[in-house]
């Protein structure tokens, strides 16, 4: 059989047959072409993924001087007693060098911890304690490597003081003198970074009992139900004098309610499922943060808070230590003590507390523990109940 050109044609294939062998030929083209496009697709994806995720870790600082002269101190540091749990502590740096500090003065050598915070995980993951350690507490700081090389003298000061002298190293080792608590990582971040992370959840909803003018802090709002943008967000928990009894105390459980509020919007608005509204927050968050090398990544953060996302707001607890003014300075506080280091103890051996707005003066618990193990010693009517510091959670942040 021949075509109209007298070519042969293979056996039993005719005119149909050559269209069916078009249509094959331009299928498989198609299939070529589309497994091309999928290849180069996924390739671009992935590469866009990697360049996201270098471009997040690279924003991250790691602290690799802290962790230099941490490791020279490495014998005198308290040791790990519960496998699991984790202390991480928290510096908010009140620096003016960097991206958009310089808006909130000039004073750059005199650099301090504006708001410290000591992060308990349980081992369990089912609960968090943030313990807030106030900024003019009295304590020992010791001798600090400083950033010009020389070597500050052990002094007894104003717990701040030893961001100014050494850093993080410094405050580190000021907070495990103060607590006996190993210290496992560390974040620093900065006001832009505060404010630029707020921004990037949309803003943070509090409440107000009364309006709120403070020139200082150039913060004007209404009383009721206020949403925050990060600038205004970082005035409210900076200021001091106008909203409250202008107390630190009453400032640092504003800081705590507040957190409780980001960590619920967090939560709520599904950010953390969901990389649309993640990726702008990781961003923000990076861009600001100064951490331990082992976290100083996408991959070493991810590794500290995966287990955080089932906790619920509930079971996420703030306190401000047990302090009251010190004795020589009514300007300064003091530990409250035996209560200090009974929370301190809780806290090293990751054992349950509890927190309330208006706790009992004195919680009827036995703290006797001659193990270090387990709750405290059961009493005559059974076992203790879990002591209760003034405090909230994450869920009381709102207006009844």
């Amino acid at each position: 059989m021949t075509d109209s050109a007298g070519k042969a044609l293979g056996p039993g294939l005719g005119a149909s047959a050559t269209g069916d062998g078009l249509v094959r030929r331009r299928r498989r083209r198609m299939v070529r072409g589309t497994a091309l496009g999928l290849a180069v697709f996924f390739t671009a994806a992935a590469g866009t993924g990697w360049a996201l995720y270098a471009r997040l870790s690279a924003n991250i600082t790691p602290d690799d001087a802290a962790a230099r002269e941490l490791a020279r101190y490495e014998r005198e540091r308290p040791t790990e007693l519960v496998r699991g749990a984790q202390n991480i502590l928290l510096i908010g740096s009140d620096t003016r060098a960097g991206r958009g500090n310089s808006a909130y003065g000039r004073d750059l050598g005199s650099e301090r911890s504006d708001t410290t915070i000591l992060l308990h995980l349980a081992a369990d993951r089912r609960s968090a304690t943030a313990v807030s350690l106030p900024r003019d507490l009295m304590v020992d700081i010791p001798g600090c490597r400083q950033a010009d090389g020389g070597h500050s003298e052990p002094v007894f000061a104003m717990f701040n003081h030893a961001f100014l002298l050494g850093g993080s190293a410094c405050t580190i080792r000021t907070v495990e003198k103060l607590t006996d608590i190993r210290v496992d990582h560390h974040v620093v971040v900065d006001f832009s970074g505060f404010k630029e992370m707020v921004d990037a959840v949309d803003g943070v909803q509090v409440c107000l009992k009364e309006p709120v003018d403070d020139k200082d802090a150039k913060l004007k709002l209404p009383a009721g139900k206020v949403m925050l943008d990060g600038e205004q967000a970082l005035g409210y928990v900076r200021a001091r004098k106008s909203i409250g009894d202008g107390s630190d105390t009453e400032r640092m459980e504003r800081q705590q309610r507040f957190l409780g509020a980001l960590v619920d919007k967090m939560q709520s608005s599904d950010v953390l499922l969901n990389p649309v509204k993640l990726y702008p927050v990781l961003d923000a968050a990076t861009s600001s943060l100064t951490t331990d090398p082992e976290l100083a990544s996408l991959h070493g953060l991810y590794q500290l808070v995966r287990g955080l996302r089932n906790i619920p707001i509930e079971r996420v607890q703030f306190l401000t230590v047990p302090r009251e003014s010190y004795v020589y300075d009514s300007n300064r506080d003091q530990l409250v003590e035996p209560e200090a280091e009974k929370l301190f103890a809780r806290l090293r051996a990751d054992q349950p507390l509890a927190v309330a707005q208006n706790p009992p003066r004195e919680t009827p618990a036995d703290f006797s523990q001659p193990d270090g193990k387990g709750d405290p010693s059961p009493g005559p009517g059974g076992p203790s109940p879990v002591p209760t510091f003034r405090g909230n959670t994450a869920a009381e942040h709102t207006c009844e």
